[in-house]
């Protein structure tokens, strides 16, 4: 097969990416998802507070997908559900495979990276104690409860301030499960100020700031967890511990890139945004592959998502437009480095020649 442009990930980045590229006369335009239906992690974020930035106006997750996914069929868009992609070379030929189709190869004259990101597990941040079951992360525990419609448990402790976190804190509570508190390693909270006091305050569910799970107690089912206090270095405080009776324990502690198919495709990473290096494009080091949304770095705000997909779909359609004739040698680039409390600059790079086009910032914040 072949396309003009292949988006991975059928979620909000990849669906305003192929949408804008589209809009600016690209033809054969491909989405691969690989879950049974585009929307991404939108589908199962019933909450509202979507859309405030693009819409102006309040929408859920489900409703605010429903207007890129109806875009995409008012655009004739092709996508394939239920498919994944098992590899990318730097030659931009994707390695597929699906129940329909079996395996094939696509070849595309760009792709852009709209894979998102995932949960970090208890495995990645070490708590000691015995396994049992009851232990999610909170976006398997929100999909287990919206999409599945199935109850997690009655008893819970959240560990992480995450937005996930606090949003299912709210959640289990109107379903009838009692949270027993949120626990946050940091002195202050991950989530946004809103979350913090529509989804905790407003539900008298308490925040323990400087606290951390430093035990699972539980065989068969976990019974419960010992929390404890840290210090600045966030070693624990001995004498502050205190047991919590729970039958569940949900962890809110970061998302991660999903970039395996990045680096097979030999994109260089940005080891403090786990996601790939880009130009004020959002074009990678391997020329043709951009990059937009969680994937790039995780975001707060879909909004924001979808402005960073648009500038990654109209760059994609100016370099597929550019094939085949004289591309413009980018040999004025310019390394952005953070420095003092600056944790991390995106896009890594800026071509100066090109900056006169790209002056407008993608998040006006």
């Amino acid at each position: 097969m072949n396309y003009d442009l292949v988006a991975v990930g059928g979620g909000p980045a990849g669906l305003a990416a192929a949408i804008r590229a589209k809009e600016l006369g690209v033809m054969d335009i491909l989405i691969i998802e690989r879950d049974n239906e585009l929307g991404g992690i939108l589908n199962q974020c019933i909450h509202n507070g979507f859309g405030l930035h693009i819409f102006k106006k309040e929408l859920t997750g489900p409703e605010y997908a429903k207007i890129f996914m109806d875009k995409v069929e008012e655009l004739g868009i092709d996508y394939k559900l239920n498919t994944f992609v098992l590899d990318i070379n730097d030659k931009k030929e994707l390695a597929v495979v699906n129940s329909t189709d079996g395996f094939f190869s696509i070849q595309a004259k760009a792709i852009i990276l709209a894979m998102g990101c995932r949960e970090r597990p208890r495995g990645a941040i070490n708590i000691p104690g015995t396994r049992p079951s009851g232990i999610f992360t909170a976006g398997t525990a929100q999909r287990f409860i919206n999409i599945e419609g199935y109850m997690v448990g009655k008893k819970v402790v959240i560990l992480g301030s995450g937005d996930i976190g606090l949003i299912m804190a709210r959640r289990l509570t109107l379903e009838g499960a009692k949270v027993e508190a949120v626990a946050e390693i940091m002195p202050y909270p991950n989530g946004l100020k809103r979350n913090i006091a529509q989804c905790l305050e407003d539900f008298n569910i308490p925040l323990l700031l400087e606290h951390t799970v430093i035990d699972i107690i539980g065989r068969g089912r976990i019974e419960g967890v010992i929390l404890a206090k840290v210090d600045e270095d966030r070693n624990v405080i001995k004498g502050t511990e205190k047991h919590i009776e729970c039958d569940t324990l949900i962890l809110s502690v970061g998302l991660i890139p999903e970039n395996e198919l990045s680096k097979s495709a030999g994109v260089k990473m940005d080891p403090l945004t786990s996601g790939p290096l880009v130009d004020e494009t959002l074009e990678t080091s391997v020329a043709g592959i951009f990059a937009c949304g969680n994937v790039l770095h995780v975001h707060d705000l879909v909004d924001n998502v979808t402005k960073e997909s648009y500038k990654a779909g109209e760059s994609a359609a100016k370099y597929i437009k550019e094939v085949g004739e004289k591309k413009k040698i980018k040999d004025n680039i310019v390394h952005l480095y953070p420095e003092k409390g600056v944790r991390y600059v995106l896009p890594q790079y800026l071509d100066i020649d090109n900056l006169d086009e790209n002056i407008n910032p993608i998040h006006e914040q």
